[in-house]
C-alpha cells in the first residue's frame, strides 16, 4: 500500500518549489491534496500538472484567521477530515545591520511564519484526524543565526518552541507534529536571499554556501520533499516534537 493511501493533506506555500514537491510525492503515495498560497495565478500553475481528483487550491493569506478557517473548511467540503497539515508557506524579508532593520518587516516575516503556523495548527488540528502529522517548514536558521535575516532568523527559532508546545498538547489523540529544516535549496526563494546577501558579503552568495555546506551543494526541492513525506506518513510514528534538519551538514 502507497504511505498516504486516501490521506487528507494539507500544503500551504503550495505554489512554491517545496510545496509543489511535497504535492507530488503526496499524490504520488495516495494522497489528495488541497494547496494554499496566496496568489491565484500561482496557484492554477501549480495546480495545472495534477488530476482535479487529487488536488485542489484555494487563496489564502496564512497570517487572517478568517482566510485560515476558509481553507480548512474548503478541505474538508471537498475531500473530509484532515491527516496531514504541511505548514510551509514563508517569506525571508529583509537583510541588514540590527541598527536599520525595518520593524514593520520584522513584524510581517513574524506573521506569516510563527502566526501563520500557530493559525494552520490552531484550526487544522481541530479538523485532524486522531493520528495525523503536522509539519511545520523551519530552516537551518531555526537552529543556528547569522546577523542579518533577524525576522527570518526569530521566526524560524519561534516556529520550533510552537512545534513543541503543540505536540504535546496533541500527543494524546496519536498527532505527531515536527518541525522540518532545510539548508540552502535551489529554488526562486533561495536565488532572492542570495541576491540580496551577496550584496552584503561582496561575494556570490551561492558559492559561499556551498562552501559551508560538508555535502558541497545546494538541496533540490525533491529532496526537501521526501523528508516531510517521511514526517508525513507512518514511517515516522513514534517521531513528535522533532527537528528535522535537512541541510547538508551545515549545522554541524
Amino acid at each position: 500500500m502507497r504511505l498516504l493511501e486516501r490521506k487528507v493533506c494539507i500544503v500551504t506555500g503550495g505554489a512554491g518549489s517545496i510545496g509543489r514537491a511535497a504535492a507530488r510525492v503526496f499524490v504520488r503515495e495516495g494522497a489528495r491534496v488541497m494547496l494554499v498560497d496566496v496568489r491565484e495565478s500561482d496557484l492554477r500553475e501549480a495546480a495545472s500538472e495534477f488530476a482535479a481528483d487529487d488536488v485542489a487550491w484555494t487563496v489564502a493569506d496564512v497570517t487572517s484567521p478568517e482566510q485560515v478557517r476558509g481553507y480548512v473548511e474548503r478541505t474538508v467540503e471537498r475531500f473530509g477530515a484532515i491527516d496531514v497539515l504541511f505548514s510551509n508557506a514563508g517569506t525571508v524579508g529583509p537583510i541588514a545591520p540590527l541598527a536599520t532593520y525595518p520593524e514593520d518587516e520584522f513584524d510581517a516575516v513574524i506573521a506569516v511564519h510563527v502566526r501563520g503556523a500557530f493559525l494552520a495548527c490552531k484550526y487544522g488540528i481541530a479538523a485532524m484526524n486522531d493520528g495525523g502529522s503536522v509539519v511545520i517548514t523551519s530552516s537551518v536558521a531555526g537552529v543556528r543565526a547569522d546577523p542579518g535575516p533577524y525576522g527570518y532568523v526569530t521566526a524560524k527559532h519561534a516556529q520550533v518552541g510552537l512545534m513543541r508546545a503543540v505536540a504535546k498538547e496533541v500527543a494524546p489523540r496519536g498527532i505527531r507534529v515536527n518541525t522540518i529544516h532545510p539548508g540552502p535549496v535551489t529554488n526562486s526563494f533561495q536565488r532572492d536571499v542570495e541576491r540580496e546577501l551577496s550584496g552584503v558579503l561582496g561575494r556570490d552568495a551561492t558559492q559561499f554556501f556551498d562552501e559551508r555546506i560538508p555535502l558541497g551543494r545546494h538541496a533540490s526541492p525533491e529532496e526537501i520533499a521526501a523528508s516531510v513525506l517521511y514526517l508525513a506518513s507512518g514511517l515516522s510514528s513514534f517521531t513528535t516534537g522533532s527537528t528535522l534538519i535537512v541541510d547538508g551538514g551545515m549545522s554541524t
